[in-house]
């Protein structure tokens, strides 16, 4: 929740909705790449050959080649070819024709370029956006001076030959040595310019051929004000929806700190900075980027007013609850406790309601976060931004309310009913970022209640829907946390049902969408490291699981010990495993985490079973059973009532575990996973072999066969997960009735199998009558 409060306070790009005019106070120049870039506007304007299709592409290449960094004559081929080979072709060829031909060559192309001056036949009017830029670049070349007129045909030269040395060592010739950062000024042709600047141009390095040939390489040099504008706008967009397709956080660093170089009182480039620093979670960077990034705006009078001081309060009280929220995102609560005093005081101060309800946000997740009960707050936070119509403020107030309403245990209905209106509020104001967050949710509720065909549908639907926002760049909107969520979810439910490989398939997905530099790859990770940790549980192979477990603690310091605990049971210590749970449980009681509770009180009962303590374990057991029913974890309290089901078996009143265990078979059956049903029918077996045991004749034998058949049905949910210590115990028990029924070629089978597993598996520390 955490990383949706971030959003709310400031575009990158824009400052009260005032953008930073005159970043950089560089003039643009007339390079080789607008050249190129007016010679395919050329050619799509007087091109009549062109398909309805390739002709839409091309538009839409119109402006990012416009605005975006100069590129290499390979990226652009490149890009022009993937909308319309034909045309690539002849801007290439047109290209080719005055490159290796003479100066004149170039002087009639610009001749021979349809005027949207005057021209009516033309396509580009004056006032289009082909227009605008046409008539940009015949004035700059109509001002610039003879001398200048060469160095521009040599650079043309230089950027049309370098596309094609395949040696990044190869020596440049004496026509890309002339020129690699054109100097040709559009507003200034006065001669007295031009020895400044052939000097800059002999002091600026000339740029390396591997650069040129590297398409993925950033834009370098100085870039004018619209460049800067696009780019930063570019990656900031991308870094919200689609963080896979914004460049790396050491390439994007590079180029902020070139960028800065130029104009250090850049306040975006900084902003921009601090959020690529999330990224990694660099502290240090992003901490120094974001106060510098308030400086700035101060410095610049971005949010100066009429009434003098209030631009720079402002600043002053949003810096200290960006702050605030920073330390969040890092742990720091001290930190962020005093940094959000500071901006409640001025926000006080200067009388604004509505920094004030930002704090009040952020004040009530701090407290979320420390593990306090923040409900209250939340509760006078959601008044507060309804009154004050904040829509996404009250959203994510209510959201949070909910979240708190399912840790203490609230029913199900109550919350879909907070959440239902919830919807209708998002839908209202087109607020399709909590939309997504509220499908993740609900999600994440029906999963921790145990309805896993309801956990399934929501992520299904989530995956299925449409986002409301506009779609730029190219971007799909399916990069965000709240997918992630939704996919981790199916993976771990496919898993549970024994499809690894559909598991698998949602893993690689997921690693292609959110790379492990990205900030929501933990949540894959974690997700992957859990199902190869059942899996290797499940079959019995202990010393794969174990190192799992220090990679899970690295992501989630409480499920490392579960399952470290785990671990140690299954290796049969079990004093360090006892001394592990107990640890564990009074972390969570603190914590308020009752799901882990109630697993910790499991496995705690099984500790005290190996000893022969099933009687002590029934106190345990009842605890934990009203404490799942109180919150309504319906899959939990089906576990438990397996255990209390085989903890009467163990002290011989199996009539009555028959019946507790008819309680939770049809929720087991339905939502469960397979190992659990695999489980229960294995329990069921039991019991009916030991209510067999006790009856005469042909009563007994009836209930053995019925066992035999029970056991078939566990053998089927055993072997879909392949899970090979639990059908050797299923084998060895059939093999046992088969021999009592007087069934001897089933018996040979059934012994058959058994053995080759027990072959195959190290032999377990639990007796078979012993284990669930």
């Amino acid at each position: 929740m955490a990383s949706v409060h971030e959003s709310l306070y400031f575009n990158p790009m824009m400052t009260n909705g005032v953008v930073h005019a005159n970043v950089f106070g560089i003039k643009d120049w007339v390079t080789p790449y607008k050249i190129s870039v007016l010679v395919l506007l050329d050619e799509m304007t007087m091109s009549k050959r062109l398909s309805l299709v390739e002709r839409r592409r091309l538009n839409k290449l119109i402006l990012p080649l416009q605005q975006g960094p100069d590129l290499s004559l390979g990226q652009l081929l490149k890009t022009v070819d993937e909308c319309c080979p034909m045309t690539a072709y002849a801007v290439k060829l047109r290209l080719h024709v005055m490159a290796d031909g003479e100066l004149k060559d170039m002087e009639s192309f610009f001749d021979t370029l349809p005027s949207p001056f005057s021209d009516l036949e033309s396509e580009a009017y004056k006032t289009s956006v082909v227009g605008l830029f046409m008539r940009y670049m015949l004035l700059a070349y109509n001002k610039l001076s003879f001398s200048q007129v060469y160095k521009l045909y040599t650079s043309l030269q230089s950027y049309y030959h370098s596309h094609y040395l395949g040696a990044p060592d190869s020596k440049p010739g004496p026509a890309a040595a002339a020129t690699d950062e054109t100097d040709m000024e559009l507003t200034n042709t006065e001669d007295t310019m031009e020895g400044k600047l052939e000097k800059e141009e002999l002091d600026s390095p000339p740029l390396r051929f591997s650069e040129l040939l590297d398409e993925d390489a950033p834009s370098r040099g100085p870039l004018s004000q619209k460049q800067a504008e696009y780019f930063l706008a570019r990656q900031a967009y991308l870094l919200k929806n689609d963080e896979n397709k914004a460049l790396k956080p050491a390439a994007l660093q590079e180029e902020l700190n070139n960028m800065l170089k130029f104009n250090p009182d850049f306040a975006e480039a900084h902003y921009l900075s601090y959020l690529n620093s999330m990224r990694v979670q660099d502290i240090f960077i992003s901490t120094h980027s974001l106060l510098h990034y308030f400086d700035r705006l101060i410095l610049t009078g971005g949010e100066g007013k009429s009434n003098g001081d209030e631009g720079y309060g402002r600043s002053l009280r949003y810096a200290a609850l960006n702050l605030a929220a920073l330390h969040c995102r890092f742990g720091h609560y001290q930190q962020a406790a005093l940094a959000l005093q500071e901006a409640i005081r001025i926000a006080q101060e200067s009388n604004d309601h509505v920094c004030l309800q930002h704090c009040l946000s952020w004040l009530y997740m701090l407290e979320q976060m420390k593990g306090s009960d923040s409900t209250v707050l939340t509760e006078d936070s959601v008044k507060m931004a309804a009154h004050f119509c904040l829509p996404y403020l009250a959203s994510l107030g209510i959201q949070s309310l909910v979240q708190q309403g399912a840790i203490a245990g609230k029913t199900a209905s109550k919350l879909m009913d907070a959440l239902k209106d919830t919807d209708i509020l998002h839908w209202k104001h087109s607020l399709s970022e909590l939309i997504d967050i509220s499908l993740a949710q609900t999600t994440s509720i029906w999963r921790m209640y145990g309805k896993s065909t309801m956990a399934q549908q929501q992520a299904q639907l989530l995956l299925n829907m449409n986002s409301l926002e506009p779609v730029n760049f190219g971007v799909q909107q399916n990069n965000t946390e709240p997918f992630a969520v939704a996919l981790c979810h199916l993976a771990e439910l496919h898993a549970e049902q024994g499809l690894y490989g559909a598991a698998s398939e949602i893993l690689t997905h997921l690693k292609e969408q959110f790379p492990p530099h990205t900030q929501h790859a933990k949540l894959w990770m974690l997700c992957d490291l859990k199902i190869q940790f059942d899996r290797a549980m499940n079959d019995g192979k202990y010393h794969l699981a174990e190192p799992h477990v220090t990679a899970i603690a690295a992501l989630n310091q409480t499920e490392g010990l579960y399952r470290k605990a785990l671990v140690l049971k299954a290796q049969n210590q079990t004093t360090e495993a006892y001394k592990i749970l107990q640890q564990l449980q009074l972390q969570c009681e603190k914590t308020r985490c009752t799901e882990t509770i109630i697993r910790v009180m499991l496995a705690t009962a099984e500790l005290h079973w190996e000893s022969s303590g099933f009687a002590t374990a029934l106190p345990l057991l009842l605890q934990a059973l009203a404490l799942a029913r109180q919150h309504h974890l319906q899959a939990l309290a089906s576990e438990t009532i397996l255990h209390l089901a085989f903890s009467q078996l163990m002290l011989g009143i199996p009539e009555q575990a028959l019946n507790i265990l008819h309680e939770a078979m049809e929720s087991i059956l339905a939502h469960g996973a397979v190992i659990d049903k695999g489980r229960a029918l294995l329990l069921v077996a039991k019991c009916q072999i030991a209510m067999a045991g006790t009856r005469p004749g042909e009563e007994r034998r009836a209930g053995l066969e019925m066992a035999v058949q029970t056991l078939e049905e566990a053998a089927a949910y055993f072997s879909k997960l392949d899970c090979k210590e639990r059908l050797r115990d299923v084998h060895y028990l059939q093999a046992r009735l088969h021999n009592s029924l007087g069934q001897i070629p089933q018996r040979n089978k059934c012994a058959m199998l058994f053995r080759l597993l027990d072959q195959e598996l190290p032999s377990s520390g639990a007796p078979l009558i012993t284990r669930l």
